[in-house]
């Protein structure tokens, strides 16, 4: 938030803090005092961001044993390909539970800041780097979720049988990587 009247300050606020910015002291932060006396969906949000943190953490848990190079869980393919639909869908709730509260900020931001009943005086809020690197974060843990899936889809059409009349035409199909050890 900037004003035209006050040009030296900028209000920032976030999730789990206020800081304003000035040139002669630089940037103060202040975390809020009490959590019950902040507006709901900033409530909601804080819940709701918490909630992709610890989704996206147990995403990264289940879907790591499940990946091809990992030796855990070696001759039990439906246990890995499992962890790894779970460690998608973990990864899909975490991406949408990010995307949900920035685009709701995002919302509120733009009709606040077209309101006509709101003084031309008084500084507006504005969109803010936090609000594009969560929109970003969320895609990506969307696109990892789904990355996840076409990796158990990809992983069970190598593994399906032939069909009787394609089994003539079908030839063995050969690994196309080596398996690397450190050593």
């Amino acid at each position: 938030m900037n004003s035209d009247l006050n040009e030296v300050e900028n209000w920032y606020s976030g999730l789990w803090h206020t800081c304003l910015y000035t040139e002669e002291v630089g940037i103060q932060c202040k975390a809020y005092e009490s959590v019950l006396g902040l507006p709901m969906d900033l409530q909601i949000s804080r819940v709701l961001m918490s909630v992709s943190i610890g989704t996206g953490g147990l995403a990264v848990l289940a879907a790591f044993p499940g990946l091809q190079g990992v030796e855990v869980c070696v001759g039990q393919p439906g246990r890995k390909r499992g962890l790894l639909i779970l460690g998608g869908v973990l990864s899909w709730v975490s991406g949408l539970t990010t995307l949900a509260p920035v685009s709701y900020v995002a919302y509120t931001t733009v009709v606040e800041f077209w309101d006509e009943g709101f003084p031309d005086v008084m500084p507006r809020w504005e969109y803010g780097e936090a609000m594009f690197s969560g929109w970003f974060g969320g895609f990506a843990l969307v696109i990892g979720g789904t990355l996840f899936f076409v990796a158990v889809c990809m992983g069970d059409h190598d593994q399906r049988p032939p069909s009787a009349q394609n089994r003539r035409r079908v030839k063995h199909r050969t690994q196309h990587y080596l398996k690397t050890e450190v050593l």
